[in-house]
C-alpha cells in the first residue's frame, strides 16, 4: 500500500476537498484523482463519494480513517526512532468520554489544547457506554472506573469521589436518613444496574440494597432529579460540585463513606511507541485537572 495515497486520503477527509489536499502535497488535481481511485483500488471498496460541490468519506471511508491515520504515525514514529524526521502532535485524535464528564470537563479545556497543539484536530464521542476502542477506532477513552481489561494501558487523571446527596426540599419533607440501613424507608435515585451502595461502617462494609423510585441511565439526569427533591442518590463529585456549592444538593451519610473505584482515567491500547497526540492530551489534562481537582476544592 502506498503512503503518499494514504496521506492524500486522510488530508482528503480532513479537508473535504480533493483538489485542497492535493495542493497541500504539492499534487496536480489529477494526479490526486488518480491516486484515490489507485487506493480504492487497492482495498476493493469506495472511499469517498464525489459530487460536484464537495467530497464526503463513505462509510467504508469513515471506518478505514483511523486505521490509515495509525500506519502513517507508526511509520513517523519508526523513522524517528533511528533519528530520521521530526515527530509532532499531529492528526485527528478520537476520543470517547462518558457523556457528562465530557460536556462538563473535557470540552471547555479543549479550546486551549487546539491553540497548544494547531495540528491536532479533536474526534470526540460522547457516550456513557463502555466502546471497544481498537474496533472504534479510538485513540483515548475516558472512563471512571479502574480498568479490568489487561490487553489495554490506563494513566490517571483525577482523583474522584462519591457521596450522598439531597436536596435541601427532600430533607425538609422526609428527613435525612442517620444510617446507611434508613435508605430503605427513603426514596432514592439510581443509575440503571447500580442500585447497591456500599458503605465503610467502621471496621467492615455494609451493602445497602436502596429503593428506588426513579431510575435512569445519565447521570446528569439523577442529579438534577435529586435536585428536584424526587429522593436521594449517590454522585460523584465532578457531577455535583456547583450543586454543592449553591446548595441545591447537601451531602447525607457523611459519617459513612462510599466505597468505590471512580478516578478518571484515560485508557489507551497498549503500544510501545504511543502516538505523540495522545500523549500530550494524556499530559495536558492530567495537568489541567491537577493533583487535588477543581471540582473537589
Amino acid at each position: 500500500m502506498n503512503l503518499e495515497h494514504l496521506k492524500l486520503f486522510v488530508r482528503i477527509a480532513a479537508l473535504n476537498n480533493i483538489s485542497a489536499a492535493g495542493h497541500e502535497l504539492q499534487l496536480s488535481p489529477a494526479v490526486s484523482s488518480n491516486y484515490i481511485n489507485k487506493l480504492e483500488e487497492t482495498l476493493g471498496t469506495r472511499l469517498i463519494h464525489r459530487t460536484t460541490r464537495k467530497v464526503s468519506l463513505t462509510e467504508e471511508g469513515r471506518t478505514f480513517l483511523p486505521h490509515a491515520e495509525n500506519v502513517l504515525m507508526s511509520v513517523e514514529l519508526a523513522m524517528a526512532s533511528v533519528g530520521v524526521g521530526k515527530v509532532t502532535p499531529q492528526g485527528r485524535l478520537r476520543i470517547t468520554a462518558p457523556a457528562s464528564f465530557g460536556r462538563m470537563h473535557l470540552v471547555p479545556a479543549l479550546a486551549n489544547f487546539l491553540k497548544q497543539y494547531p495540528d491536532i484536530d479533536i474526534d470526540l464521542r460522547l457516550s456513557d457506554s463502555i466502546v471497544d476502542l481498537v474496533e472504534g477506532g479510538f485513540d483515548i477513552a475516558i472512563r471512571d472506573a479502574a480498568l479490568k481489561d489487561s490487553s489495554l494501558i490506563a494513566k490517571k487523571l483525577a482523583t474522584d469521589k462519591r457521596i450522598v446527596c439531597a436536596s435541601p426540599d427532600y430533607i425538609a419533607k422526609n428527613g435525612a436518613p442517620t444510617t446507611p440501613d434508613e435508605l430503605q424507608q427513603h426514596s432514592c435515585i439510581t443509575l440503571v444496574g447500580l442500585d447497591s451502595w456500599n458503605f465503610q461502617t467502621q471496621n467492615t462494609t455494609q451493602t445497602i440494597k436502596v429503593v428506588s423510585r426513579f431510575t435512569t441511565d445519565n447521570g446528569e439526569a439523577t442529579r438534577d432529579a435529586s435536585v428536584n427533591g424526587l429522593g436521594i442518590t449517590v454522585a460523584s463529585t465532578w457531577s455535583v460540585y456547583q450543586h454543592l456549592k449553591d446548595k441545591s444538593l447537601v451531602p447525607v451519610l457523611s459519617d459513612y463513606p462510599l466505597l468505590s473505584e471512580t478516578d478518571i482515567w484515560a485508557v489507551f491500547p497498549s503500544s510501545r511507541l504511543l502516538a505523540p497526540k495522545v500523549r500530550v492530551f494524556i499530559d495536558y489534562f492530567a495537568a489541567y485537572f491537577g493533583e487535588i481537582p477543581y471540582w473537589d476544592k
